[in-house]
């Protein structure tokens, strides 16, 4: 018996390429803490996370580039929570927009491998177009997630320079080779997306508040998912300065800045154009 070959999966970062070509290069985020559901007027329950959850998709899944659920806000409600999240990103998905699934999952062996077909399967509840990993038990460790991710055509963000404080006691550290634990992360995934046109598929996690990165080569061929913006303080016109020429690569992440206009639709829209905007604008420069 003859078997039908498969059509060929266009890989996440060409895909991501065009979505932002499109829509412009804004991720928002889908962060349903419990202050943020009572400012909207929802109660922090099943059914505030899903009218939340739901609403931000309506408005936005028709624009932006890029949704970044975050799955501890989704877990915390147990298995509800989990087919909340399930449903979110199928929604999403369906109407366009690429997901990156923000779970930060980070071990060894089959346990990595678990995580890895959880989010990168595809036939997955929980199938997502990206996953951010932590490589903090050794890059290799990730491999399972690589391997993964290049047969199913979706992407990883490896957390290379994060923009929390405490990231640089680990992410600064100098190995014995010179060079720093965050540039060793940015150096393979240079080398994994190596070859790769328009983009590659394996980023990395930089921070949009970490003012000048200029000792850093973040020129890996892929893209670069930036938080920060917005609440945390970085606008979009400081992203030439921190990213310099890797900056056309760069996806800003903007949670709060955007979902605080919510529950209104129309004001979810204006406030993710308006960013969308002025991110265009500031790396086209």
């Amino acid at each position: 018996m003859t078997e039908t070959p498969q059509t060929p999966v266009t890989p996440f970062g060409a895909r991501l390429r065009a979505a932002m070509d499109a829509r412009g290069p804004l991720c928002v985020g889908i962060d349903p803490h419990a202050a943020l559901l009572a400012s909207w007027g929802l109660n922090d329950d099943i059914a505030g996370l899903e009218k939340f959850s739901r609403t931000v998709v309506e408005a936005l899944a028709d624009s932006v580039a890029v949704f970044k659920p975050q799955a501890a806000f989704f877990e915390r409600f147990g298995s509800k929570g989990i087919a909340v999240l399930e449903q979110t990103v199928a929604d999403a998905r369906a109407a366009g927009t690429l997901v990156v699934m923000d779970a930060k999952r980070g071990d060894i062996g089959s346990t990595m491998a678990a995580y890895a077909e959880t989010f990168l399967s595809p036939s997955s509840p929980l199938f997502s177009d990206a996953l951010t990993v932590s490589p903090y038990l050794g890059y290799g460790s990730l491999e399972p997630a690589v391997e993964l991710a290049r047969r199913s055509g979706a992407g990883l963000f490896v957390l290379a320079l994060t923009s929390n404080p405490e990231g640089a006691e680990v992410q600064r550290a100098v190995r014995e080779d010179g060079r720093t634990i965050g540039a060793t992360m940015l150096g393979h995934l240079a080398a994994e997306n190596a070859g790769a046109a328009p983009m590659g598929s394996f980023g990395a996690v930089v921070g949009a508040t970490l003012g000048d990165l200029s000792s850093f080569d973040l020129d890996i061929n892929g893209p670069l998912l930036a938080p920060g913006i917005g609440a945390q303080g970085a606008t979009a016109a400081d992203l030439p300065a921190v990213f310099g020429a890797a900056v056309r690569n760069v996806v800003p992440n903007v949670s709060r800045g955007v979902l605080k206009h919510g529950p209104d639709a129309a004001a979810l829209r204006a406030s993710a154009t308006r960013f969308a905007d002025e991110i265009r604008a500031a790396v086209s420069a």
